[in-house]
Parts: structure tokens; C-alpha cells; sequence
């Protein structure tokens, strides 16, 4: 699509075309030296699990600046006159990053759209690399932060980074085997890690080489620089740093994998900057950046470890069951805008979705359909039949569900709910398996608790104390009850020597 076109379609009042303009030289050859490939898929699954290639109509940039994912393109003038052009199909492919730094050991959902927006380039052909920020971990980005963060050892930022490596992994390879049904090149992936080029990179190197192309007036006008330069803690030398060592990740992807795009979330559009300056100087060659949103709580406040408000992709973390309820309780006035961004529905299937919500609001057709998908992009198909199980066994009351759930999925759905295990003696009732699980206390009291309905087995409510437990009633197929006291006590209980 003509980059007018494309402009009159975004707007300039949404920003996409955001930055100075300048005249943009003729865009070089591309070369991709890449060392990892990605494995395509062997066998194809069945349609209906299957997500179709993107629509090609407009290109990617239209697509994805339709469906809200991309935010706003650097810079301006060259952004618009090339960047729609070197993305229409049949081009060589290009090659995007996005940078992760390892503050924790999980990637969490506030991550998802940048790994997003990474997907919708490698389904439309072009190639990508997320990089893990092993080296930028260690001075912390500034961005958005009102203090600095507490300095981590080496040895833990290795091993953060050796976790949001395996979350990308999951992620990529969940994509490649769930969501894409062929009928096109997908693009190679790879994960790189800064600290394997930062590291080796020597001081006075740096300085004199990066160092001496970026302004220290660009630097210091950065809006996350300006505010931790007024606060009474300051900023150190180590975090005004940051964005020129983000900068040199781009001039080193640049030179050795040809990468022309880095996406990054909209707080990180300073970081883009310097990284862009620093490219253009450095190789004469026209980069790009793009931004995908930030995604908030109801408060207005941005998702992720700082805020205290992560919905962790790590399963042991946060999980699928826990994922998926986080989806399902999206109200209605964001669920449509994040069916566009969080899943690779076609947009005229969220229009039928959104229809039938309409008439069936009850239902919440959008929020289960958006949970589904992006649970069984982070777990997988297994990790959203888990979730499914437990919102069964937890909501519904299916007693078929708990029978069919593990040690895991029990521990994940009641995650402080005691447990014991206890051997099923002749005769034994109601009454004695609360007093053997401490879960009533002794004397009339307890008795009263069950006499008055406060208890339940496996979610039927039991009120008589004297009641026998029975083989498959109470005491469920995998050797398991579920003992809930009043309404949010839960108690699991592991049945030995069946």
C-alpha cells in the first residue's frame, strides 16, 4: 500500500508517524546471516485448531496498525515513504527485534504484546530475534521508574535470563505448532543474548566508538531522564547509560544479522530513538522502530513486576487456570481491543464474535474465546485443558473434572489450601475426616459446623456428621477429596492404601 494511503487509513491524529523527518536515503540490500533457523512444522494440524496466515491485503504495517497492535512508527518521514514498501510481500524479508532484560525469571503479560507483534512479522514472512538483555539486566533501564533498581549479582541475572529464555522458546514453538497453518513462509526466529556481545565489548571501545556518535543533550532531554534527574535520589551513571548500550544491541544487530525494526513497548520509544540515531550514523542505512501498547490494570496502572501487579507466563508462577481467569474477567469495554491484539483471530471473526455477545452477553463468548487463545499460546494445548479443568471443578462443581486433575493441577488451583494424607479406616465418617484434616474444631462446635451446612465433599454439601464416606462419592476415583469448609476453606485430602 502507497504510504499516503496507509497514512489516511492509521491517521496522523492516532501518532503512528511519529518523530522528526528528514530526507531518508535509498534503502540498502538486506543481507539475514542468520545462525539459528526455525524448524517449520511437520504435520499440519486440524483447521479448526489452526489459525490461518494473515490477511496480505494492505500489508503488514496496515494490518497490524488496524488491529491496534502497532502503536506508532520511527522515524516519520523515512518510516512512511520506505517502511510499507520493504514490508509488501514478495520483498526480501526484513529482520525485527525486541529486547527482554531479565528482571525476573518469568516473562509476564505485560511481555505478550511485543512477543506479538514479533509473531505478526515472522507470519508474514519477515524474520525475528528476541533478545534476552543479559548485560542491560545489570544496570537496569530507567524508564518509567521513579528510583533505581536494586543491583542484582551476575549469577542471578543469568539465571533469570536462562528463564525468559525458555518462556520465549515456549512461546515461539506454541505458535509454530498450534497457530500456523502453512500456506506461506514463516519466518526463521532467533534468541540472542546482549551479554554475549556486551560482554566481550571493551570500555574505551564503546566510548570511542558508539560513545562519540550519541548527544549528550538528546540523552539528557529524554522525558524518564529529565524525571529521575529532578527526584532526590538522582540518577546514576550506570542507568544514563542504558539507552546507549539498547542502542548498541541495534547497531550490532544491525551489522551482523541485517535487523532493521526493533518493536518495543510505547515507554521504550527513547531507547528506540537512541538506537536509531545511532545506526543511521554509524552505517548511513535508514532503521525503523515500532511500538506496541502498554497494557494497564483498571487503575490505569502499567502490568508487570515493578507495579506488583504481574500475571506471570511461567506455570509455576502463575498458572493456566489462573491465566485464563484472567482473560475470562476482561470487561466488555476492552475485550474486543484485546481479541485484536492478544490473538490471531481474523478481524471479521471478532466482528461475528462481538455480534454475538451482543445478543447473548451472558455467555461471555469474547472473554472465554480470548482466554482460550492466549492460554494455549503460553501453555499449550495441555495448559488449556488444565485451566478448562479447573474452572469446571472450581466453578461448576464437576466432580468428573477434580477426577481427572493431578497433584499439580489441585496444588495450582488451591494453592494455600492444606492438605493431608490420611488412610480410610472401616466406618470412618463425616465428622472424622474434618477432625483428622484439623479442618472444624473439636467439641459441639464443630459437629454444629457440619449440622448447619457448612461443609461440603468433593461440592456436595454434606450435614450429617455420622455420614459414611463412600467409595466414589466422597472419595473420588484418583484417590482425592476435596473438603471445603464454609466458603473459601479448602482442605485436600490424599486417601493411602485404597
Amino acid at each position: 500500500m502507497a504510504a499516503p494511503a496507509l497514512r489516511r487509513r492509521c491517521g496522523r491524529a492516532a501518532g503512528l508517524w511519529g518523530g522528526p523527518r528528514r530526507p531518508a536515503p535509498p534503502p540498502l540490500p538486506l543481507p539475514l546471516p542468520f545462525r539459528r533457523r526455525a524448524h517449520h512444522q511437520q504435520h499440519h494440524q486440524q483447521h479448526h485448531q489452526q489459525q490461518p496466515p494473515p490477511r496480505r491485503a494492505g500489508g503488514l504495517l496496515a494490518a497490524q496498525c488496524e488491529r491496534g497492535l502497532f502503536q506508532e512508527v520511527f522515524p516519520a518521514q523515512s518510516a512512511e515513504e520506505q517502511l510499507p514498501g520493504l514490508l509488501e510481500p514478495g520483498r526480501p524479508p526484513l529482520t525485527a527485534y525486541c529486547g527482554f532484560d531479565p528482571t525476573a525469571d518469568s516473562l509476564h503479560v505485560g511481555h505478550l504484546l511485543p512477543v506479538m507483534g514479533l509473531l505478526h512479522f515472522q507470519r508474514a514472512g519477515h524474520n525475528v530475534i528476541a533478545v534476552v538483555g543479559g548485560a542491560t539486566a545489570r544496570l537496569g533501564d530507567p524508564s518509567g521508574r521513579e528510583r533505581a533498581r536494586e543491583a542484582p549479582s551476575a549469577e542471578r541475572v543469568r539465571a533469570q535470563a536462562r528463564g525468559l529464555r525458555a518462556g520465549l522458546e515456549r512461546l515461539f514453538a506454541n505458535h509454530r505448532e498450534l497457530f500456523w497453518a502453512g500456506g506461506g513462509r514463516l519466518g526463521q526466529a532467533a534468541l540472542l543474548d546482549n551479554a554475549s556481545w556486551l560482554g566481550r565489548q571493551p570500555l574505551l571501545d564503546f566510548l570511542g566508538g558508539a560513545g562519540g556518535r550519541l548527544r549528550m543533550g538528546t540523552l539528557l532531554s529524554r522525558q524518564s531522564c529529565q524525571a529521575r534527574l529532578r527526584s532526590a535520589e538522582g540518577m546514576s551513571l550506570a542507568e544514563f547509560l542504558y539507552p546507549a548500550l539498547q542502542a548498541y544491541d541495534f547497531l550490532h544487530l544491525h551489522r551482523h544479522h541485517g535487523c532493521r525494526v526493533q518493536l518495543g513497548g510505547a515507554d521504550q520509544m527513547g531507547n528506540i530513538m537512541s538506537g536509531y540515531e545511532l545506526v543511521s550514523k554509524m552505517t548511513g542505512t535508514d532503521v525503523f522502530g515500532i511500538t506496541v501498547p502498554l497494557i494497564t490494570s483498571t487503575t490505569g496502572d502499567k502490568l508487570g513486576k515493578t507495579a506488583g501487579n504481574a500475571v506471570w507466563l511461567n506455570r509455576d508462577k502463575t498458572s493456566p487456570f489462573e491465566l485464563y481467569q484472567f482473560f475470562v474477567r476482561q470487561q466488555d469495554n476492552v475485550v474486543e481491543k484485546y481479541l485484536k491484539l492478544f490473538t490471531f483471530l481474523p478481524l471479521e471473526e471478532i466482528d461475528h464474535i462481538m455480534e454475538m455477545h451482543a445478543k447473548e452477553p451472558e455467555k461471555w463468548g469474547p472473554q472465554k474465546r480470548l482466554a482460550a487463545e492466549v492460554t494455549k499460546l503460553v501453555h499449550g494445548r495441555e495448559g488449556l485443558e488444565s485451566a478448562k479443568r479447573c474452572t469446571k471443578a472450581l466453578y461448576y462443581s464437576s466432580v468428573e473434572a477434580l477426577e481427572a486433575m493431578s497433584d499439580q493441577e489441585l496444588q495450582e488451583l488451591f494453592r494455600q489450601a492444606p492438605s493431608a494424607e490420611l488412610m480410610l479406616e472401616p466406618g470412618m465418617n463425616v465428622l472424622d475426616l474434618c477432625r483428622k484434616a484439623n479442618a472444624i474444631p473439636d467439641g459441639p462446635s464443630g459437629y454444629q459446623k457440619i449440622t448447619d451446612g457448612g461443609v461440603s465433599i468433593n461440592g456436595i454439601r454434606v450435614t450429617d456428621p455420622e455420614t459414611v464416606l463412600i467409595l466414589g462419592q466422597h472419595i473420588l476415583k484418583n484417590g482425592v477429596s476435596l473438603l471445603r469448609i464454609g466458603k473459601k476453606n479448602y482442605y485436600i485430602i490424599k486417601w493411602l492404601q485404597l
